[in-house]
């Protein structure tokens, strides 16, 4: 009589009680939602918050305070969230501390998160406009790294002429939805119709489930499984409308792509989607001087991508340009 093997998460399961087989299976079920919630969250190790001590607040063009960190010593670096991410709620906590040893970092809330405000009507110039007060505080100029909706942004702002010395970029889906998923342009409008009728849990939701696709199941839970992330997800549910709309502005594949001249890295996970990956290349074909680089064994989770990340990030911004390199590289750390 022969024996079929079977394995959850590469644990077999020959001759274990069903009982105990059913409980591996929930188990690895369960990891591998929390992480797929993970990346889309920002959820740091374990569920922990990150505390970055405010060290002030620039005003905005607009007269809105924007609240930032600033540690270590050396040229300037500012870090841009993604979509539900700010200093206390993403990867900036655990990315700034290991770049702060050769860089003056600067760690912002963008307008509506955390403890900057936010002036209505929203626009994308005006995110464009923080992010150069934070660029001023920090001196002339300054490097940025910028990840997901934020890396987009970052983009925006090369574009408009802020000055930025050089760009790195972590996967900004610009203008791709994940196969199978809505449209930008209807998440957006989805989106924006919840926030207006004041589910900023159902906001959450849909942008977890129906733009990353993460388990159903998995997202239900997360307010008992992660009730501190889950409040702080839905603290600034209203601005998910910002960064899908920053994602589904494709000039910046195109001709707005040639006013980005400074040196630029994208950067991607070699372990993320292909829809990812492909973004990463249409986004170094239209930038005149970039280059692309895949880490080994990383996803779109930047936090678990820190140690692979931030040596590449810290030899990037301190190398010296070398002319337009529109080349395409996959690199092991």
């Amino acid at each position: 009589m022969s024996t079929t093997r079977r394995s959850v998460a590469g644990l077999s399961d020959v001759g274990q009680p069903r009982s105990q087989k059913r409980t591996l299976l929930i188990a690895a079920l369960l990891v591998a939602g929390i992480a797929t919630i993970s990346v889309a969250a920002g959820i740091q190790r374990g569920g922990r918050v990150v505390q970055m001590p405010t060290s002030g607040t620039v005003m905005s063009a607009d007269g809105t305070a924007i609240a930032y960190s600033q540690l270590g010593h050396g040229p300037a670096l500012v870090l841009v969230d993604g979509a539900l991410c700010f200093r206390q709620n993403g990867p900036t906590g655990d990315i700034a501390p290991l770049l702060a040893s050769r860089f003056t970092v600067y760690a912002y809330d963008r307008r509506g998160r955390g403890e900057s405000g936010d002036t209505p009507p929203y626009s994308i110039a005006r995110e464009i406009e923080d992010l150069k007060a934070v660029i001023d505080r920090a001196g002339d100029s300054a490097f940025v790294f910028a990840s997901s909706s934020g890396a987009a942004l970052a983009m925006q702002g090369a574009a408009a002429g802020l000055p930025i010395r050089k760009l790195a970029l972590y996967e900004p889906p610009i203008g791709v939805s994940r196969p199978g998923g809505p449209s930008l342009a209807e998440s957006q409008q989805h989106i924006a119709a919840l926030v207006a009728a004041g589910d900023r849990a159902g906001a959450v939701r849909y942008f977890l489930e129906a733009l990353l696709g993460a388990p159903r199941f998995f997202v239900a839970a997360m307010p008992v499984l992660m009730p501190r992330t889950w409040s702080r997800n839905k603290s600034v549910a209203f601005t998910l409308p910002y960064d899908v709309g920053i994602l589904s502005d494709r000039s910046l594949l195109s001709e707005r792509a040639k006013k980005i001249g400074m040196p630029a890295l994208i950067i991607g996970g070699a372990k993320s989607p292909a829809y990812m990956q492909e973004a990463l290349q249409r986004i170094a074909r239209a930038l005149p001087s970039a280059r692309t680089l895949l880490l080994p064994g990383q996803s779109h989770d930047v936090s678990a991508a820190r140690k692979a990340l931030t040596p590449v990030l810290a030899n990037f911004f301190s190398e010296e340009s070398h002319g337009r390199a529109n080349s395409t590289r996959a690199t092991k750390p």
